[in-house]
């Protein structure tokens, strides 16, 4: 048990990351590679899918709520040597993710329609976006299975198993795409449907490939009865963990979804722009995903195995090293302008309002490097409540906010939207480092005591 308890502890951050940096590539290659193809097949397509991709977003934060939970209880167990309590936290959070995905599914099935026009796109643009929203709601079921079982994995330290499932995943994603959008071998183009379906193929494959490594690794076996039998308790923690943590993503989502109302009324360049940018930025912010993802898993063990000035060391050297990666990429991102830009549209009117974007991106990301570092590992260290506050009064009232103000209201457009985004992330950052600094952990421990 102590020589397993080490193990667990003793793991570097460079051995869970590089992994989980491949991965993220790998799964926002995806997307981006979706984005490249639909791009040569219609800017309409982009538009389309890009708003039905932010309404699913939506929903699957609903698969996070546990998987969250999971993280961060099933890596401070380990910590703390009750490797036992860990195994049947990973049955539990399988169980709540077979039903809220189930229910998931069938609600965006049924309503996806009425929900997507609440983001006023009309005609071929909403055309595109609802074949995508119908198709990929009935392959968000294998979404909620698979965010639960790669918790489990990797909270165990298997990431690099993860990782060539997400290796595979893409292989078929990507490959649905060629023959969607090529017409490849004399097959016809199906454009928006044939990408869907590639999605949903590709989820379907994961959760497969995953329940085997669960089994192989872990000697973790599924079967039908464990979706039936969710302890209370675990339930409870999870939800106590994964609610507040969800929250914060879920206030963004929500926040992006007014943002985008936004841009609709700037015209169908400018919200074709931000999905290329979109797409552009997350290049930047890469790097900072997979290692603040590496220091939520070190420092929930270190914080269950009662390692305070270890855990308080490792979010700040991870912060140091996310903000320089972040600036460098933005910077590199920002240099290379119009050849960016043209690797996804010739529209010269997409591309002009985007070369001033790529430089607000510059200012934007070492603040999201802040945020998204240190609100993960007060996650971990069970600190939250703080996340979704300040995320809820940042998001909106600075956000949203001046994206109205300076996009639409003073003309600036998507430079506008970007700034004041960029605004937010360091202001939730700044308060983000304020609350580290105070080592959260000692406060929960005494009132726990109390």
């Amino acid at each position: 048990m102590e020589e397993q308890k080490s193990n667990y502890q003793e793991q570097t951050l460079f051995s869970i990351t590089w992994p989980l940096f491949i991965e993220l590539s790998l799964h926002m290659g995806m997307g981006i590679v979706a984005t490249l193809m639909l791009s040569h097949y219609s800017d309409q397509a982009v538009a389309g899918v890009g708003v039905a991709n932010q309404l699913l977003n939506i929903f699957i934060l609903v698969f996070n709520v546990t998987s969250i939970g999971a993280t961060v209880l099933i890596s401070q167990n380990l910590g703390a040597g009750n490797l036992q309590r860990a195994r049947q936290l990973s049955y539990s959070v399988f169980g709540l993710n077979f039903w809220f995905g189930v229910i998931i599914a069938i609600i965006v099935f049924i309503l996806g329609e009425p929900l997507l026009r609440l983001y006023d796109v009309q005609g071929l643009v909403f055309d595109y976006g609802i074949t995508f929203v119908r198709i990929c709601a009935l392959s968000l079921f294998f979404e909620s299975l698979s965010l639960a079982l790669s918790a489990i994995l990797r909270s165990h330290g298997y990431t690099k198993e993860s990782m060539m499932v997400t290796v595979f995943m893409n292989l078929i994603s990507i490959g649905g795409n060629i023959i969607a959008t090529t017409g490849i071998f004399g097959l016809p183009i199906t454009g928006v449907t044939g990408v869907s379906w590639a999605i949903f193929a590709a989820r379907a494959y994961a959760v497969c490939a995953l329940l085997y490594l669960l089994y192989n690794r872990l000697s973790l076996k599924i079967v039908i009865k464990d979706i039936f039998n969710a302890k209370k308790q675990d339930i409870r923690e999870l939800l106590e963990i994964g609610i507040p943590s969800a929250g914060e993503n879920l206030s963004y989502q929500l926040s992006q979804v007014v943002i985008t109302s936004f841009v609709v009324t700037m015209g169908t360049a400018s919200l074709a722009g931000r999905v290329y940018i979109l797409n552009i930025s997350m290049l930047c912010f890469l790097f900072t995903v997979a290692i603040a993802q590496g220091t939520q898993l070190l420092v929930a063990r270190y914080i269950g195995g009662k390692q305070y000035d270890r855990a308080l060391k490792r979010g700040i050297q991870t912060l140091k090293i996310a903000m320089i990666a972040s600036t460098l990429a933005s910077l590199i991102t920002a240099f290379g302008g119009e050849f960016v830009l043209r690797v996804f549209t010739e529209d010269p009117s997409i591309i002009m309002v985007g070369l001033p974007v790529l430089w607000a991106i510059v200012f934007v990301e070492p603040g999201r490097a802040m945020n998204i570092v240190l609100m993960s590992s007060l996650k971990s260290a069970g600190d939250v409540r703080f996340p979704v506050i300040i995320g809820i009064i940042s998001m909106w009232g600075v956000a949203v906010t001046l994206s109205y103000l300076l996009g639409v209201h003073y003309g600036l457009g998507l430079l506008g939207i970007w700034l004041a985004q960029g605004t937010d992330e360091w202001l939730r950052g700044g308060f983000a480092l304020r609350r580290w600094l105070s080592k959260p952990w000692e406060r929960l421990t005494k009132a726990v005591l109390n």
